[in-house]
């Protein structure tokens, strides 16, 4: 092999290693700075490492922190995992967690608290039950979690002037438990004897007194349907059921004079049949 070939192959390797230093050089910059960037931009959140169940008391061993970007932190999350594991005051998972969800207060009980249905009303409000069966519940398929407007069916009036009404008593109010079961995640209709709903203090009277007046019953929502309701109250007269006419009855004089002198005769339609009636003066 000549001298010039030898020159060559060492130019090439010098120039080749060169090029992969400058290249490695500038990849390490440019990591180092995106990182810096990143963390720069982000904040610490506490997710699940692995699944956690509803009911569980959270450990340790199920959460982990992980960056997220701090203008997109969800509401209600928290930055170490010491906040929830403090000794003496342990959190119960109200929701069921997926491995590397964010860990979020409105999913669990406050520190050392159960997984009572009172942790979970909304402020201000009232959970009220009532009786139910398998047409009042729309045929079991009213869950924990689901909106329901609640009507009452009842007999309106006073001897001959009653009336049957269906009024509305509640609207969107907030399914929190069927029968002993409040698992907002549930998906198997079940025929249930009750069913408990979130309601205002009002409506919670309104609700009581109602079920010794008349059939209460649930119409279901879709889901995110929060438009309010326009009728409040139907009647028969309404499905176009009105009180059958009575009979037209006509009086009128009979323009000629009667048999005898002195009076005259009077005719009276009854429907189809007409009767007349002398009448003396």
């Amino acid at each position: 092999m000549s001298l010039r070939t030898v020159a060559s192959f060492a130019v090439a390797i010098f120039l080749g290693i060169l090029a992969l230093l400058l290249v490695r050089t500038y990849l390490a910059a440019k990591t180092n700075t995106g990182a810096a960037a990143a963390a720069a931009g982000t904040s610490p959140v506490v997710v699940a490492s692995a699944p956690i169940a509803r009911g569980a008391t959270l450990q340790p061993g199920m959460l982990k922190v992980v960056n997220y970007p701090s203008a997109s932190l969800p509401a209600g999350a928290f930055q170490t995992v010491a906040q929830l594991t403090a000794k003496g005051a342990p959190r119960t998972a109200m929701r069921s967690v997926a491995p590397n969800e964010p860990v979020l207060a409105s999913k669990l009980t406050g520190a050392g608290g159960k997984t009572n249905l009172s942790g979970t009303l909304s402020p201000g409000m009232r959970a009220v039950s009532i009786r139910s069966s398998d047409v009042a519940g729309v045929g079991g398929f009213v869950l924990p979690g689901d909106r329901v407007d609640v009507l009452l069916t009842r007999t309106a009036g006073n001897g001959e002037q009653t009336a049957i009404v269906t009024q509305v008593l509640a609207e969107n109010a907030l399914v929190l438990g069927v029968d002993q079961s409040n698992d907002p995640e549930s998906d198997k209709p079940v025929v249930a004897k009750a069913v408990t709903l979130e309601v205002t203090p009002d409506q919670a009277q309104s609700l009581t007194l109602a079920q010794t007046l008349g059939t209460v019953s649930l119409s279901l929502r879709q889901v995110g349907d929060a438009v309010p309701l326009s009728r409040r109250a139907t009647t028969v007269a309404d499905l176009g059921f009105g009180k059958a006419p009575r009979p037209s009855m006509a009086v009128r004089a009979a323009p000629r004079p009667a048999t005898r002198a002195g009076g005259v005769e009077v005719r009276v339609t009854r429907g189809v049949e007409t009767t007349g009636y002398p009448v003396s003066y």
